[in-house]
């Protein structure tokens, strides 16, 4: 299994309640608003990415939250000068 780090925005912005409902869901990601979109930033342990990211849409979906899209950040790349 492999750490797989990704984000997943939210179409709608959860009140404390929400939140609280979010955490119950899962134990791998930390919500966050940037610029007043509600994301669920997740590092999750799955076999694949298409794994990691799938379920954590199901757990967001399970209390009742919809996701707007799956964001990925590329890897850094070190470059010798």
């Amino acid at each position: 299994m492999k750490i797989h780090d990704f984000t997943l925005v939210l179409t709608t912005d959860p009140s404390d309640h929400g939140a609280d409902e979010l955490y119950s869901a899962f134990d791998d990601g930390t919500l966050v608003t940037v610029a007043g979109v509600p994301q669920v930033l997740f590092h999750r342990d799955a076999e694949s990415l298409e794994e990691a990211i799938s379920t954590a849409i199901r757990d967001v979906r399970s209390v009742g939250f919809e996701v707007a899209r799956a964001e990925i950040a590329p890897a850094a790349v070190a470059v010798s000068s």
